[in-house]
């Protein structure tokens, strides 16, 4: 599983708070996954964040 971070992302660091081993805040503010593929220990926590999002800024494929 890879993740990704679009451009609807409004910088609310949800995804940071419940996956920070995959996601992490960038210099302008806004989330990027830095860990790809995601390890499958982490894919829950993974998809628990996408869910999470509230623009649905995060993919998983």
């Amino acid at each position: 599983m890879n993740a990704s971070v679009d451009e609807n992302c409004i910088g609310c660091g949800a995804c940071v708070s419940v996956c920070p081993e995959v996601f992490r805040m960038n210099d302008e503010g806004l989330a990027e996954a830095y860990v790809n593929p995601v390890p499958s220990e982490l894919e829950e926590s993974a998809q628990e964040a996408a869910d999470g999002c509230p623009t649905d800024a995060i993919h998983l494929d």
